[in-house]
């Protein structure tokens, strides 16, 4: 719903503005998913984060399992009359203890993983923003908007001859053309349109 507002209040603002200028603006937009499938660090970022990934769901899986044992022992002696009431009961608080931290692992994990995530898209992320903005300038772009903002559209309708995402490549270095790669954000292919 945040992000709804966001891009309400951001359209709003920007009607607005274009409203109280006489001057015709440029506008473009770029499709910052694209960009990013298509650059080299994407897939060295992706593999970094399925490697974190997989390494953090290898330790949840062993406690889980030794959780699923330990709960099964205790499910088979909790009506053995044999075991003394306190050795059940004993037996109940470790379960809720790794249970516990079972909870707690999981979270840590996330939180681990949203940190790196963010560390490796970080310095992309800054790259793209300055491209975009370079080439902006160098063509006289007064606003270029995102086409997708967290999977929601931003722009409905757009001329491609305003797409800007090919020039953005370009401009860091890496060719448009070439083959579309497997996006990290949803593991597709992700075809661009050429103008």
């Amino acid at each position: 719903m945040k992000k709804l507002v966001y891009v309400f209040a951001f359209s709003l603002i920007a009607a607005v503005s274009m409203a109280q200028t006489p001057a015709a603006q440029k506008i473009g937009y770029a499709d910052v998913e694209y960009i990013f499938s298509k650059m080299p660090e994407a897939k060295q970022i992706q593999s970094d984060l399925e490697g974190l990934q997989a390494q953090l769901k290898k330790q949840y899986d062993t406690k889980y399992n030794e959780f699923q044992t330990k709960l099964k022992t205790y499910q088979d002696n909790a009506n053995n009359p044999n075991i003394p009431d306190a050795v059940k009961q004993n037996s109940a608080r470790e379960l809720e203890q790794l249970n516990t931290n079972l909870q707690k692992l999981q979270e840590d994990s996330q939180a681990e993983l949203q940190k790196r995530n963010s560390s490796l898209l970080g310095p992309v992320q800054e790259k793209v923003g300055k491209a975009i903005e370079d080439v902006a300038k160098e063509n006289g772009f007064s606003l270029v908007l995102n086409n997708q903002i967290s999977g929601l559209d931003v722009i409905l309708f757009g001329d491609e001859k305003l797409d800007v995402s090919d020039m953005v490549l370009k401009k860091m270095g890496v060719n448009p053309a070439a083959e579309a790669q497997t996006t990290p954000a949803n593991n597709t292919t992700t075809p661009k349109k050429q103008p």
